[in-house]
């Protein structure tokens, strides 16, 4: 269960993040962006959390409270293909609203799409690292603009 659901949201995101860089930014697509592919990831995470620590679903771990405070708790985590997916689907539902918002700000700021693929594809693969960029890159335009546009 747990890696075809990992495999499911894989293809989702990808999907989504394809369209994002490389379609039209039409309403549509935006809002597919944000409620089939961010929304569903985000539905996807919250089933298997309350699924997971409600014992609803089996989380094939030791049946201990999860620990989130120490490195070994965390680690704990993420020994169980369960742990991983929904950790997985986490990174995939956050990344991919980021790079929703890096590409409507960049659209707002009159940023032209060659660069922001690379911006996108960098929030795709390591989203911090483009988000970092992004806010580096945008700076000067958000200023000439007013600090919260």
């Amino acid at each position: 269960m747990w890696e075809t659901l990992f495999g499911l949201a894989n293809g989702l995101a990808l999907i989504m993040w394809i369209g994002l860089i490389a379609l039209p930014r039409w309403p549509a697509l935006l809002a597919a962006v944000l409620y089939l592919g961010v929304g569903l990831l985000c539905l996807t995470y919250a089933v298997c959390v309350i699924g997971l620590f409600s014992g609803l679903l089996d989380g094939g771990g030791n049946g201990a409270a999860p620990d989130f405070t120490t490195l070994e708790g965390v680690r704990t985590i993420f020994a169980t293909e369960a742990g991983v997916t929904v950790g997985w689907v986490h990174y995939l539902a956050f990344d991919l609203f980021v790079g929703l918002w890096i590409a409507r700000d960049a659209d707002a700021k009159g940023f032209s799409r060659i660069v922001q693929a690379p911006i996108l594809l960098a929030t795709f693969l390591a989203g911090p690292l483009g988000l970092f960029l992004w806010l580096i890159i945008r700076e000067r335009s958000a200023r000439k603009q007013g600090r919260w546009q």
